[in-house]
């Protein structure tokens, strides 16, 4: 593995950490930027064990995933637009979701963002809620952290629920 795909585990994973930490409530006074300094920390401390980051990155995408009660194979739903660097050197990515069902319907799809030799730089869940029936509707995928070069994006996974 390389040294920016471990990198961009170990950003994936501080990112997933942080933003999981800081949507959850507190009741026992701490505040949000300690918790978000202890989840850091914990991130940070995960990262430096290297090639197990990526892992670890793959199945905080996976649990997040799963969390979608119900959720049916959406792949064909869902497109990936070309990767675009923002003014702050994250990648971002137009996801469209059609729904092609009889109800309205609720899209989670994880983007993947890749080096041209295919190692897994950085992954980001997206949710796409209420997609009325036969109906198209746009999100966008913005990278976790900055990311240098040519990347190329894909469509992980896509389930509807």
């Amino acid at each position: 593995m390389t040294r920016r795909g471990v990198r961009g585990a170990g950003a994936v994973l501080v990112a997933i950490v942080l933003a999981s930490t800081a949507a959850a409530c507190s009741d026992d006074g701490d505040s949000a930027s300690s918790t978000a300094s202890q989840a850091a920390s914990a991130a940070s401390s995960l990262a430096s064990k290297g090639s197990d980051v990526v892992a670890s990155a793959t199945a905080a995408a996976q649990d997040k995933m799963n969390s979608f009660k119900d959720g049916v194979n959406a792949s064909g739903d869902v497109k990936a637009g070309a990767p675009a660097t923002d003014k702050d050197g994250h990648v971002t990515s137009k996801i469209t979701v059609k729904n092609g069902t009889d109800s309205s319907q609720s899209y989670a799809v994880q983007i993947n963002y890749r080096d041209p030799n295919g190692n897994l730089l950085d992954t980001v869940v997206v949710t796409v809620d209420d997609v009325a029936s036969g109906a198209a509707e746009n999100a966008t995928a913005r990278s976790n952290r900055k990311l240098d070069g040519n990347v190329e994006t894909e469509v992980g996974k896509a389930l509807r629920h």
